[in-house]
């Protein structure tokens, strides 16, 4: 049986190439798609994982990604977080989402303070000067062409002389001063966030408390950064999760379909030969299993052919595009795989059960 199960891949080798190529599609569109998705949080974490802050500060409406909650929270809250008798360190950021070069967010730092929180490392240049000023981060500066100290770059479609290029991890991509964030937001003196130094880690959680405490402070959210990592998952963002499923759905139909045809054509044109096998005593169970076994053959060889080609994917876009994040862990790579797999053998299921239905009499008789 398993020579007759090679010998049928072999006597139509497109109609098997093709069934493969539709498998890696499959998970190609599913590993890749995902990637994206849920890199752009991951990316969240690993941008933010330099910045030092032990708490983050925000509006009581605020969503959990930077950049879409605006500018609302008064600057000159600063002097009274800093008054807090546990606070080390309290500076406020200014953050906008913008399209105008890409998906990215805009981040308004006021140096001197958010310095404190924990020290810049700098590859070349150093602070900013003047409001004009920008300082990039080495990830950004390799992009394009590459960009250089004493580059001037479009921000919001207003030009920013490189001062400094530093270690990334800092937050944002592109960090220009609080004042000239607020200038082209047009929110003069306000911020979307405020990051905190604790002078001791003990008293993380008593800080929370006396921010509370203070009048109108009741209701600002008050997170640790880890908890604020906890909330980048595609568990917390609804339509995100909705999202994958939309991806998931499509790639599983694609490959069903594509393998029930490949499959349903195959029974049809090897009607004589299955009533053979059954006119020799073959059982229903027996065909079934054969048209299985082919079935997952094609299978295994498109999610090969799939995983290889998305991790060839992901280094290409990593490549070219050295800001965007993939997540592509082993976790999603076994999950579509096994989705991939799965999907292809049900497509197979109606072509294997028409198979073991044929009677060997009709099945010997048909031309």
């Amino acid at each position: 049986m398993n020579k007759l199960i090679f010998a049928n891949l072999l006597h139509r080798p497109l109609r098997s190439l093709i069934s493969v190529f539709a498998v890696a599609i499959e998970v190609i569109m599913m590993l890749t798609i995902i990637a994206i998705m849920v890199g752009q949080l991951t990316g969240q974490k690993r941008m933010n994982n330099g910045i030092g802050a032990d708490l983050i500060v925000r509006a009581s409406n605020a969503m959990i990604f930077n950049g879409i909650n605006g500018a609302v929270i008064p600057v000159k809250l600063e002097g009274i977080l800093r008054a807090l008798p546990h606070v080390a360190v309290a500076t406020p950021v200014n953050q906008k989402l913008s399209m105008v070069d890409g998906l990215e967010v805009l981040w308004g730092i006021d140096y001197p303070t958010y310095s404190q929180l924990s020290p810049f490392i700098f590859v070349s240049g150093g602070p900013p000067q003047k409001l004009d000023d920008v300082i990039v981060d080495d990830v950004f500066a390799t992009t394009g062409n590459g960009h250089r100290v004493g580059d001037t770059i479009l921000i919001e479609k207003r030009p920013f002389r490189i001062a400094g290029i530093f270690e990334h991890g800092k937050g944002g991509r592109k960090l220009i001063s609080i004042d000239a964030m607020d200038d082209i937001t047009g929110t003069p003196d306000k911020a979307s966030a405020f990051y905190l130094k604790a002078d001791s880690p003990e008293n993380i959680a008593l800080i929370t408390k006396e921010i509370h405490a203070v009048r109108g402070l009741e209701d600002y959210q008050v997170m640790t950064m880890e908890e604020w990592y906890s909330l980048m998952t595609p568990d917390h963002i609804p339509a995100l999760n909705i999202a994958m499923r939309v991806v998931i759905g499509i790639a599983v139909i694609i490959g069903f379909l594509v393998i029930f045809q490949s499959m349903y054509t195959s029974v049809l044109e090897r009607t004589r030969e299955i009533g053979i096998l059954k006119s020799m005593g073959a059982s229903n169970l027996t065909i079934v299993g054969g048209v299985l076994r082919e079935t997952a053959l094609l299978a295994i060889g498109g999610v090969v052919v799939g995983v290889a080609a998305s991790l060839a994917v992901k280094s290409a876009l990593a490549h070219w595009i050295p800001t965007l994040y993939l997540d592509m862990n082993a976790t999603w790579v076994a999950r579509g795989a096994a989705i991939a797999f799965v999907s292809s053998v049900c497509g197979a299921l109606y072509p294997a059960w028409m198979a073991a239905r044929k009677d060997p009499i009709d099945a010997l008789a048909y031309e």
